[in-house]
């Protein structure tokens, strides 16, 4: 009983020996379609796959019994196997479930390119809404590739520090409740996840001027991209 095992046993170190010389001698360096660290990932189970086989075909069951629970671990660690090769992906989908669960919420993930990716939802009124943090306060936005530049209502300015009444309103600026007049001002820190921007052209409105602040062209232009896709929105840095 005891070579049995130990035959098993070294059936498994051949078929990985087998594995490892043949991703070897690949010039291309892929194996079954896999790359090398897919294929790792896929042998570090091998060995389990063959010690729990072993230990049921040692066991004094039937045949039938040993040959149907071998096919359960198999699946199980194929499960495991696919999760492992995945993950990346596995990543990307859970982070736009999230996006899409929590509008207004930032979400970043990292593409197949290992860029960060920040992924908004809109919300119920169709807008893409975040949390973005200016001056270090966090204040509700709504992302608009209208506005030339970030624009804070009087009351989002007050939040991130700024003292409207020592500005100068020499601006007029078109707004959803119509013409108002706006001031110039430069922002310590503008920031977006992982997307962070220093002394950004800013405006800030009148008292009631404006109902939401806008994260406009001043921010987005810096960014290497914004696809807008459905009902989702990525910007990368």
């Amino acid at each position: 009983m005891e070579d049995r095992k130990l035959s098993r046993l070294g059936l498994v170190i051949l078929a990985l020996a087998v594995c490892v010389l043949a991703l070897m001698m690949r010039p291309e360096g892929k194996l079954l379609g896999l790359k090398p660290d897919q294929l790792a990932s896929l042998l570090y189970y091998l060995p389990i796959l063959g010690l729990l086989g072993s230990g049921i075909l040692a066991s004094r069951r039937t045949l039938g019994r040993s040959l149907r629970h071998l096919l359960i671990w198999f699946a199980v660690l194929m499960v495991l196997a696919t999760v492992s090769l995945y993950r990346e992906e596995a990543k990307e989908v859970g982070g736009r479930l999230l996006a899409g669960l929590m509008p207004g919420h930032a979400v970043t993930i990292v593409n197949s390119k290992g860029d960060k990716v920040v992924l908004l939802s809109r919300d119920m009124s169709g807008h893409f809404i975040a949390t973005v943090t200016v001056n270090n306060q966090p204040v509700p936005m709504m992302i608009d590739t209208g506005a030339s530049v970030v624009t804070l209502t009087y009351e989002d300015a007050v939040l991130a520090g700024i003292i409207p009444e020592n500005l100068a309103y020499t601006k007029r600026v078109q707004t959803a409740n119509g013409e108002a007049l706006a001031a110039p001002i430069d922002l310590t820190l503008v920031q977006l996840g992982p997307i962070t921007r220093v002394n950004v052209p800013a405006l800030v409105t009148r008292r009631g001027a404006m109902d939401q602040s806008l994260l406009g062209m001043s921010f987005l232009s810096t960014l290497s991209s914004l696809h807008m896709r459905a009902d989702e929105l990525r910007l990368k840095d």
